[in-house]
């Protein structure tokens, strides 16, 4: 049975809204404000990418679209409704690969049916079709350990979406792997979004994969983040690196994004310069006064 026979699932794309959000860490005057007053949406059965300086406060938002954490102001909304935890209608992929070492490919993918005890001959068929889907058909009996960088992210790719989730999202998942093994990735989950229409929101601090995959890029600003930029990738879909080179359009989009992000990033240097001042100088008073 090849790909184009297997029914899947019909997906129910949803919308997130983030409305004034803001998150603090700590206690008291030792707490420190990682997101605020931050305001963005993520579209319906788009493909939006949020890219900002290192350390600028994009995990936490994950946290917070996720339902792992809360905002201390301001609201996050699925379809209106608000966000009270995890969801399934809300899967994350992760940095690190969160495989089971001790289970193959196989036992890996079918993971979320069996263990809400759906392990159905739907679930069955679908699961096949999505092992052809990310190209492991011969690696099902693998162990992780078995397998190649880029192999594994495909595993997590379709261990998530059996689970037929509203969104997927997904924290710098290519992050480590090699150059040539990340462009590769990069064409082959653009390609699976592609076909299933499903809403995704992306993080990344790599700008030309966040150029290439998204619809909409949301450009944050360093710590306390907030939206400082949204620009629209109005480059056709599907999409080829090589194409997106040579795009007057994608350039302009990754010139301009580079501009922003580089003033962002100046303001951590500048911040952390008069931070290790501060400490000098406090540092001085202390020895001369002992």
């Amino acid at each position: 049975m090849t790909d184009n026979h297997v029914p899947r699932p019909v997906v129910a794309s949803g919308e997130i809204a983030v409305r004034g959000v803001s998150k603090s860490y700590g206690e008291a005057h030792l707490s420190r404000e990682v997101v605020k007053d931050c305001d963005f949406t993520i579209e319906r059965g788009k493909l939006t990418v949020m890219i900002g300086p290192s350390g600028c406060g994009k995990s936490t938002l994950i946290r917070l679209l996720a339902g792992f954490e809360f905002p201390d102001r301001g609201q996050i909304l699925l379809d209106g409704q608000p966000i009270k935890g995890p969801s399934r209608d809300r899967l994350v992929v992760f940095q690190e690969s969160a495989l089971f070492p001790w289970m193959t490919t196989w036992e890996n993918i079918l993971y979320g049916p069996r263990a809400r005890g759906e392990l159905n001959a739907q679930a069955l068929e679908f699961a096949e079709f999505l092992l052809n889907k990310v190209g492991l058909r011969e690696f099902r009996h693998k162990y992780p350990t078995q397998l190649s960088g880029g192999m594994q992210r495909r595993a997590e790719l379709a261990r998530a979406m059996i689970n037929n989730p509203q969104i997927m999202i997904l924290d710098e998942p290519f992050r480590g792997l090699d150059a040539m093994t990340k462009e590769l990735m990069w064409e082959y989950y653009a390609n699976l979004y592609e076909e299933s229409g499903r809403t995704n929101f992306f993080v990344t601090t790599d700008i030309d994969e966040a150029v290439f995959l998204a619809d909409r890029l949301l450009i944050m600003t360093n710590i306390p983040t907030q939206v400082r930029a949204v620009i629209e990738v109005d480059v056709p879909r599907p999409r080829r690196l090589a194409d997106m080179v040579t795009s007057d359009r994608a350039n302009a989009v990754k010139m301009e994004a580079l501009a922003i992000l580089h003033e962002e990033a100046m303001k951590s240097f500048s911040r952390g310069s008069k931070a290790a001042a501060d400490f000098v100088e406090a540092y001085a008073r202390r020895s001369a006064k002992a």
